[in-house]
């Protein structure tokens, strides 16, 4: 309903306008202009003739004095509030003001009806307050009402006419919505002033009705309270499907649009509340029954008579009750709403306007009452606007930035760029350089030959990488120590030169002992340094961590540069123990594009040189000290640069598969040559196709360890054996490769081979090379000419790959499970190692985690024996009596004891292959010699989870061929 108030204007609200015994008079509206005839609806309500005479009884309140008045007006204040509480127990959507100038005209029929016998009996049944005054509408004085009245004119100035065509057809409308007028004595002035006898007998008539409807209104007050619940559970659900359908079509429109929109500071995102906002609407003449109106059709009617309120500091402040709008969100069941608040926080959000507080004053939005339903105006800021996206939820922005996933550049999408450019824009802050070196603490003594010596900082430093490694094996090797005493004596002072001349005599025990209690402080940290470190760790990778190549954000690999630290390289380094010297800005290159922020360096420094060279993928380069190799910062494994080298990688091994026959018969075809060094050649072939041997670079004698590839064979790494093990024409090998990795193979070769073999040892010392007619550059230069990107990597590579894909199809059973499964794949990935030789020492304590392994599958066979006993017993249990306990009994059994039986199978395949796998580096050819979209496609066609094979930086990796390899691709 809607109430009308001298002070306040129209307030909505909701009642039960369709009751039938209502004998609601009609309505009016004072103004300057003058009164408006009033329409009597009594007849139409078939009320008896007295009711009506009774019911506009003419106000003679103009010849009563002020006392007269003042004591009316407070017993119709006492009436009043016993009728407020009346009207909230009768219906919830009712509301009413403290004040006896707010009463709604809209009570039930219990309040028209209960209430006026009450005032009936009162004594001042004859003065300046007719009948509708007693049944609980506003009233007051004569005086007070023409003012509130011209009040309330002048806040609808705009709806007048729309107003008064309403009034005149009051006579023909019964519902909900009905308003009259703060006061009845204009409305009664026009009517005979015969009727005033008429009130004895109206009260007579209010007592005698007021039995039959006290018996009455309990059946109205159900009836009304089931019509309105049905009413309001139709329009939640057409309310909430209407609300669904606008958002899904606004979203499409919001996600056609761009991108970037105005980002609002600290606002939710939630679909906008506004609980209590005090609406003036427009009196709109309706039907007698609102069931008979469509439902969109009183939405609409009920929507447009909005209008916004244009004198708002003229209301006086009263106590008001929440009113219902038809939009708000208690309306829709709590699943639904947080069903929306999900669904706004993964879609693009949209910023909107802040709610008022549910507490204030504010005018009416000039706007449909389905706010949160339509995109709302964007909120101005008075700086300039920030072209944003805004995240999603505020009140947890850092958690929900780091929870949102980044936006995957699918570049294996889109055309590569033509020659050998590698990108059109580069920007990105520099490296990150070693913290200076701290002193060590006063306490924390150097001893030479017992005696206690003060050490320079610089000479100190490099004594405490030295006290680091001491409990460690290279410094029990003569090399290393001879090498860290000659470069640490060229950083001491003269004084410190000529006292410390033998390094036995030097004591770096105290400096050791620091460094471990340091090293166990760091594990002991506690939660909060740990979280603290973290952060800052996480700063600095977002600061420096990233860069922006042709405007997508990628991840650097390595931005960090080494600090000062003894060298060690790998095997048996001629130069180990050497000191490898800070690295500063003025030693740095620089490579970034000409119309990016070139990265600043250190305070106090500068770069060596900054370049511009788009043909290169390094960001920034310096060349070491030790072997006078350049070191890079490049990008991430899982960058573009990287992907699209390894996708070409591995897509030139494809491209060999189709020609390799016919290179093999070449080679094969060589061996017979006249000339000594094609021999040579197509020998050293057949072993880098077969063997998947290296090709071996030459190396300076004593610059690096003796590793050894095919081009660089010695005669003393290769013996023949005309038969061995049951075998004929033997080879066996013996060298280091790599890494100082000792190869060790003994192989059958084709006869042609051997003789050949035989002839190249000829005459020949055992330091001598094997092929002393053949280098790398000879032979990579014929290997260009047989096939376009052809080098001896790419047989390596191709050799690897293929070996994985047959011994996949051999291995796997459609039966295994995924462990099985997972089995057979590291056994056919194991058999790649062992081809390229990535081999590996044992872990130190192999031995006992094969203890530990073996220890809890012992203890796991006792318990599937334990389960299978009692499963037997419940199984003739349940034989001997089938009732439902046993037979729940037994299957739960059953089930127990399946799930430890795979609990055993699963660790007794993950002992076999730990034990397998002891000596051999599967990771190595995993990510280096494997095509990805082999392991992807198995993974799809057997239903093993992709995360089993790929961990999180190795999905990273090859998340182009995650994304492009289906189930039935073949390398």
């Amino acid at each position: 309903m809607t109430e009308v108030d001298s002070d306040h204007g129209f307030r909505e609200n909701e009642g039960a306008g369709d009751s039938v015994d209502s004998v609601e008079s009609g309505k009016a509206v004072n103004g300057d202009d003058g009164i408006l005839n009033h329409v009597d609806q009594n007849k139409q309500n078939g009320f008896p003739e007295e009711v009506k005479a009774g019911e506009h009884k003419q106000d003679g309140a103009s010849s009563k004095s002020k006392e007269h008045r003042d004591k009316d007006r407070d017993h119709k204040h006492s009436s009043s509030s016993d009728k407020h509480k009346s009207s909230s127990s009768s219906d919830k959507h009712k509301h009413s003001s403290s004040s006896s100038k707010h009463h709604s005209s809209s009570s039930s029929s219990k309040h028209r009806d209960g209430h006026s016998s009450s005032s009936s009996s009162h004594k001042h049944g004859s003065s300046s307050s007719s009948s509708k005054h007693r049944e609980g509408h506003s009233s007051s004085s004569k005086d007070k009402h023409s003012s509130s009245g011209h009040s309330s004119s002048k806040d609808k100035e705009g709806d007048k006419d729309k107003h008064r065509s309403s009034e005149k057809h009051s006579s023909s409308s019964s519902d909900k919505h009905k308003h009259s007028s703060s006061s009845s004595s204009k409305h009664s002035s026009d009517k005979p002033r015969d009727k005033e006898g008429e009130n004895d007998k109206h009260n007579s008539s209010s007592k005698k009705e007021n039995l039959d409807s006290d018996k009455e209104k309990e059946r109205r007050e159900r009836k009304e309270k089931e019509r309105q619940e049905r009413k309001e559970r139709e329009r939640k659900e057409r309310k909430e499907k209407e609300r669904q359908e606008r958002k899904e079509k606004e979203q499409k429109e919001r996600e056609s649009q761009d991108k970037e929109s105005l980002s609002v500071k600290k606002e939710p995102i939630s679909p906008v509340k506004e609980k209590s906002s005090p609406v003036k609407p427009k009196i709109e003449p309706e039907s007698e029954d609102e069931d008979d109106i469509p439902l969109s059709a009183r939405l609409k009617q009920e929507t447009d008579d909005i209008k916004p309120v244009k004198r708002e500091k003229d209301l006086k402040p009263v106590k008001r009750e929440r009113v219902e709008s038809d939009d708000d969100d208690e309306d829709v069941p709590l699943s639904a709403r947080m069903a929306q608040v999900k669904k706004v926080k993964k879609e693009k959000p949209t910023p909107t306007k802040p709610s008022p507080p549910s507490g204030k004053k504010r005018k009416a939005e000039p706007q449909d009452s389905d706010e949160d339903e339509k995109p709302l105006k964007k909120k101005k800021s008075k700086t300039a606007a920030k072209t944003t996206t805004p995240t999603s939820s505020p009140t947890k922005k850092k958690k929900g930035a780091k929870e949102e996933p980044q936006e995957v550049w699918k570049w294996w999408e889109e055309e590569k760029a033509e020659g050998g450019v590698k990108w059109t824009f580069l920007e990105h802050k520099g490296p990150v350089f070693a913290p200076e070196y701290e002193p060590l603490p006063d306490e924390i003594k150097f001893y030479y030959d017992g005696k206690v010596m003060r050490l320079s900082e610089e000479t100190e430093e490099v004594a405490t990488f030295y006290a680091k490694m001491l409990d460690h094996d290279y410094t029990t090797k003569e090399v290393f120590n001879n090498n860290f005493f000659k470069d640490w004596r060229k950083v001491m002072t003269a004084e410190e030169k000529e006292k410390i001349k033998d390094l036995k005599k030097c004591n770096f025990r105290d400096m050791c002992e620091y460094f471990k209690q340091e090293s166990e402080k760091r594990k002991n940290r506690s939660k909060e340094e740990k979280l603290k470190l973290k952060e800052e760790n996480a700063a600095k990778q977002e600061e420096y961590g990233f860069c922006i190549m042709d405007g997508h954000k990628e991840k650097i690999g390595n931005f960090r540069i080494e600090p000062p630290s003894l060298f060690r390289g790998r095997g048996e380094h001629p130069k180990q123990g050497m000191l490898k010297r800070r690295v500063q800005p003025e030693d740095v290159i620089i490579n970034c594009s000409k119309d990016s922020k070139i990265p600043e360096p250190p305070k106090g420094h500068k770069w060596k040189k900054v370049q511009f060279d788009n043909e290169v993928t390094w960001l920034a380069s310096w060349t070491e000290n030790i072997q006078g190799q350049i070191k890079y910062i490049m990008l991430n494994p899982s960058s573009r640069l990287k992907g699209e080298k390894d996708w070409q990688k591995y897509e030139t091994a494809r491209r060999l598969h189709k020609c390799v026959d016919k290179i093999r018969a070449n080679y094969q075809e060589d061996w017979k040559s006249k000339e000594m060094r094609v021999r040579q050649r197509a020998v050293a072939m057949y072993f880098i196709d077969k063997l998947a041997l290296r090709a071996g670079n030459e190396k300076e004698e004593g610059e690096t360890a003796d590793t050894v590839g095919c081009c660089s064979l010695r005669v003393e790494h290769v013996s023949l054996h005309n038969e061995k093990d049951g075998k004929s024409n033997v080879v066996e090998f013996d060298f280091l490769g790599k890494d100082s990795i000792r190869y060790q193979n003994a192989v059958p070769v084709e006869k042609r081979v051997f003789k050949n073999l035989q002839m190249f040892m000829e005459n020949k010392a055992p330091g001598d090379d094997l092929f002393d007619r053949l280098n790398t550059t000879i032979l990579n230069k014929h290997l260009q000419d047989l096939m376009e990107g052809l080098t001896a990597k790419v047989f390596r590579t191709y050799n690897a790959s293929r070996t994985l894909q047959e011994q996949l199809d051999l291995m796997t059973n459609d039966d295994d499970a995924v462990p099985a499964k997972m089995l057979s794949y590291n056994r056919a990935n194991r058999a790649v190692a062992i081809l390229c030789n990535h081999q590996r020492a044992a872990p130190k304590n192999f031995s006992k985690q094969m203890e530990n392994m073996m220890s809890k599958i012992k203890d796991k066979r006792g318990q599937v024996k334990e389960a299978k006993k009692q499963l037997k017993e419940a199984k003739a249990a349940f034989k001997s009596e089938k009732t439902q306990k046993n037979k729940m009994v037994y299957e739960k059994k059953k089930k127990a004891y399946e799930r430890l039986e795979e609990q055993l199978t699963k660790l007794e395949v993950q002992a076999t292959d730990k034990d397998e796998n002891k000596e051999i580096a599967l990771g190595t050819s995993k990510l280096n010699y494997l095509d990805p979209r082999i392991s992807v496609a198995w993974c799809k066609k057997w239903e093993v989870p992709i995360e089993k094979v790929y961990n999180k930086t190795q999905r990273e990796k090859f998340r182009w061929a995650i994304d492009m390899a289906t189930a039935d691709f073949r390398f």
